[in-house]
């Protein structure tokens, strides 16, 4: 699959992502409206935000400055070559 390079696209794609996201947890709210719920989703969002970062920038500019991010599946076989003792 070949790169996005329109800017609109790109931007309606984040769009897209951030009104997937929180019409989702609106419907998981609504289903179970407690605190306790809120609060474990918005951990859970911080948390999958937080492994994010560390894929995309903490692996490559301080671990393995050979690695490239190209999404998570790579990042994946990445980590199977690696223990695998491919690197």
């Amino acid at each position: 699959m070949a790169d996005i390079k329109n800017q609109n696209v790109i931007w309606a794609k984040g769009m897209l992502f951030l009104f997937l996201g929180l019409f989702t947890s609106l419907l998981l709210v609504l289903e179970v409206p407690t605190v306790k719920v809120v609060l474990l989703l918005l951990v859970s969002i911080w948390a999958f935000c937080r492994f994010y970062y560390f894929v995309f920038y903490v692996i490559e500019h301080y671990v393995d400055s050979d690695y490239r991010f190209s999404g998570l599946v790579s990042f994946f076989q990445y980590l199977l070559r690696r223990w695998s003792g491919g690197i």
